[in-house]
């Protein structure tokens, strides 16, 4: 296993390779949209830890409790309270923020959710990424990089037993999803209507789901689900234990990211859709996942089938990632064992009383540098 200190040399030598390189994204000016939610207060802190100058923009806190409360994310950045669906607003947030490098991560991120509020969703998910990338248009600063964050989602999904590339058509059954493949179709139309130019702004696309780690509350999703029941001693109701997702920690694409973003400073062959998916052993049941957790929980943690009735929610879904592994030199650190076994340390550090700033940014310096796994 490298040590911190060989990582970064390396990183530090090639900005657009496979690992985040600090010397890159020290005292890196950086817009975030959607920094007070679960993805968006992670990847905070660990721009924050890289020495970056970042900017939140976001409409609020999304969950009580929060990863961003709770490790009090706040402390170390400038915060924009704002609507993507905005456009003066995003506006007045870009030029306050004046940044380098964007990364637009605001959206209605629950399937579930997009159901009941489908308006609210298409707003959000896809006029608030016109607004985005609007306001870069018409901005006079010094964007260079954007990475625009959407969902493995936004494909068309046949079911299909391999993965999804880059290329496949977008899509989506159910709002939440059809909104994300149609803010894929207008990054890329602003890519070649707008940002074209090779000396001038780059704008990429980045694909993951099923995005798991310490500090997610959010409605309707698995491990939230899993450890809100486990800390109040209570039952889980699961949906779906059969179906198959590609699991994988939050850092592993927030890492994508960061790596995609430095390639897109250092060449605009950069500029299109990536995917950031785990390594294919990691793409389990839904099922494998509760019985896992439920062994690693210290107490009792019981669940039961939650037979519905259910809004639909597809069965098998993949990302083939080979194309971020070869061109970009990414590839996932940390194993869906480890992933797991770290969530089990965050909540129960959160039971014990413990200072969640602190554990968080403990598991980010833990993960930063971690060896691929065999």
């Amino acid at each position: 296993m490298s040590t911190p200190a060989d990582a970064s040399a390396s990183a530090s030598s090639a900005p657009g390779g496979a690992a985040v390189a600090p010397s890159f994204w020290h005292g890196r000016r950086v817009l975030l949209t959607g920094h007070t939610g679960f993805k968006g207060a992670w990847l905070s802190l660990w721009l924050q830890s890289l020495g970056a100058e970042v900017t939140g923009y976001s409409n609020g806190v999304p969950t009580d409790p929060s990863l961003y409360e709770l490790a009090d994310v706040a402390r170390g950045m400038r915060s924009i309270e704002g609507d993507v669906r905005d456009l003066r607003a995003v506006t007045g947030a870009l030029a306050e923020a004046d940044p380098e490098v964007v990364i637009h991560m605001a959206a209605q991120s629950l399937v579930r959710r997009s159901f009941a509020e489908p308006v609210e969703t298409y707003e959000t998910n896809v006029m608030g990424t016109v607004n985005v990338l609007e306001a870069v248009r018409v901005s006079p600063g010094e964007v260079r990089a954007v990475v625009n964050v959407t969902s493995d989602k936004c494909y068309e999904n046949r079911e299909w037993e391999w993965g999804y590339r880059e290329e496949e058509a977008m899509g989506g059954h159910d709002p939440y999803s059809s909104s994300k493949g149609c803010a894929e179709l207008i990054t890329a139309a602003f890519r070649r209507s707008f940002f074209s130019d090779p000396d001038g702004v780059r704008l990429a696309s980045a694909r993951a789901g099923n995005v798991i780690g310490g500090g997610d509350w959010g409605e309707d999703r698995l491990v939230p689900d899993i450890m809100r029941a486990a800390l109040a001693g209570e039952e889980v109701r699961v949906r779906n234990p059969n179906s198959l997702r590609p699991w994988q920690h939050v850092l592993n694409p927030l890492s994508g990211y960061l790596v995609l973003a430095q390639a897109l400073w250092g060449g605009p062959e950069n500029a299109g859709g990536w995917n950031f998916g785990p390594s294919d052993e990691d793409a389990m049941p839904v099922g494998a996942i509760v019985e896992r957790l439920a062994e690693l929980w210290p107490s009792e943690l019981r669940w039961t089938l939650d037979e519905g009735p259910h809004p639909h929610e597809a069965r098998y879904l993949k990302l083939d990632s080979s194309r971020a592994r070869g061109q970009l030199g990414w590839q996932p650190l940390v194993s869906l064992e480890d992933a797991l076994r770290s969530i089990v340390e965050w909540y129960g550090a959160l039971a014990g009383g413990e200072d969640m700033g602190a554990v968080t940014r403990g598991q980010i310096e833990s993960f930063q540098y971690a060896a691929p796994s065999s």
